[in-house]
């Protein structure tokens, strides 16, 4: 595990908690005017696929567009903004009358509808693989309920928009499948403004102190929610076969993933550690050796985005990740991080641990792929692209 890593920030709030009047004024400050609608902000699609995207047009100075966003409960006091926009992007939220009222208005006054979604939970044909791939209790009527219903309000959401936007090109095929061909474009998840500085600052600190450790090597597991307990299993066989041969690895599980299932026996050596805010979790990520994203490979795990590599590569940490179609187009085996199929995780983890234990291979492709990510999902590189999706999405198929 790598040492004496800087501390996170202390932050008073959170970055989007903004009155809604302020919000109001940032969105008209220029001619070319975006909103994004979400139902309540949370540090996941709402960060990446909301805020990220305001705060990458409005930091830009070279924009054209200013952007905001608004809350479910915030609706009904907006109505006046609708005639003064461009376009509305309505990110993963379910339908309802106050967003019926809102989308009704648009389409009188002439305001582009866009909608955007991070998942593929946005047709129920694929509600039983959702749930299977999620590990919910299928034999549980509510559980079928309430996903079907969540779906099925996503897709009349959809049904209403102009044209989609989405994280990867495998994702926006079966966009493009569930609303009749319906033009979407692609703006991958990236790196906000405070996320990306602590991240450079947790590099340049590894770099100074010469990739400097403990005796341990230390693999990370950062779920991100709930229910990755069957992506985790992916892996999980061979990491326990891992710490039976290598007394020195050790394990950190972070996140939501609260038992170490296949390392039981090996729980002395594995790491449970809290959700934390993601900027803390930034650290946590590049305190450890090598980063895990195992997945299942089937349909739903394919509209997976890239971050759980971005966000180790960004700190100087190595990650080995199942090849689903957007890891695979964003991971040069080798070069940036490796791949690895379900029966592959044997020798693709002997293989990180030996590349760890070689401080000086180590660094130069870990810093490697810290740079091309820093570039290449950085905060301030998508303002034109974000752009060009909402106001001429093309059609992608797959």
């Amino acid at each position: 595990m790598f040492l004496d890593l800087p501390q996170p920030p202390i932050a008073a709030r959170v970055p989007w908690d903004t009155p809604l009047r302020p919000r109001i004024d940032e969105v008209l400050a220029r001619r070319c005017r975006i909103a994004w609608l979400y139902l309540n902000p949370d540090t996941s699609t709402f960060r990446y696929r909301v805020f990220n995207m305001v705060e990458g047009l409005n930091r830009d100075p070279q924009c054209r567009a200013a952007a905001t966003w608004f809350s479910g409960d915030e609706l009904d006091h907006i109505h006046h903004l609708i005639p003064l926009l461009h376009a509305i992007v309505i990110t993963r939220f379910q339908y309802g009358a106050a967003l019926d009222r809102i989308i009704r208005l648009a389409q009188r006054v002439g305001t582009r509808i866009l909608f955007d979604s991070d998942d593929l939970v946005f047709d129920v044909r694929y509600a039983p693989l959702v749930m299977d791939s999620l590990a919910l209790d299928t034999e549980s009527h509510a559980v079928w309920d309430a996903w079907y219903s969540y779906m099925g309000r996503l897709a009349a959401t959809g049904n209403r928009a102009q044209a989609g936007i989405t994280t990867n090109p495998f994702l926006a095929a079966r966009m493009g499948e569930a609303f009749a061909g319906m033009p979407t474009s692609v703006v991958p998840n990236f790196l906000n403004r405070d996320q990306q500085a602590f991240s450079r600052q947790l590099l340049e600190a590894k770099r100074s102190r010469g990739w400097r450790r403990d005796r341990h090597i230390t693999i990370g597991y950062f779920s991100g929610s709930p229910t990755h307990r069957k992506d985790f299993a992916v892996a999980a066989p061979a990491l326990a076969r891992l710490l039976d041969r290598d007394a020195a690895v050790t394990v950190r599980i972070a996140g939501y993933l609260d038992e170490a299932g296949a390392l039981s026996r090996h729980k002395a050596r594995v790491e449970i550690v809290p959700h934390m805010n993601y900027i803390a979790l930034q650290r946590s990520i590049a305190e450890v050796e090598i980063n895990i994203a195992p997945l299942q490979d089937n349909t739903f795990t394919n509209c997976k985005s890239e971050l759980k590599f971005f966000e180790a590569a960004a700190v100087g940490t190595w990650t080995v990740a199942t090849p689903t179609s957007t890891f695979a187009a964003a991971i040069v085996p080798g070069e940036t991080g490796a791949l690895a199929r379900a029966h592959e995780w044997d020798d693709a983890l002997q293989e990180a641990v030996d590349l760890a234990r070689d401080t000086k291979r180590y660094a130069a492709l870990a810093d490697a792929a810290a740079e091309h990510v820093h570039v290449r999902y950085g905060w301030d590189q998508f303002a034109e692209q974000i752009l060009r999706a909402v106001e001429a999405p093309t059609e992608l198929t797959q």
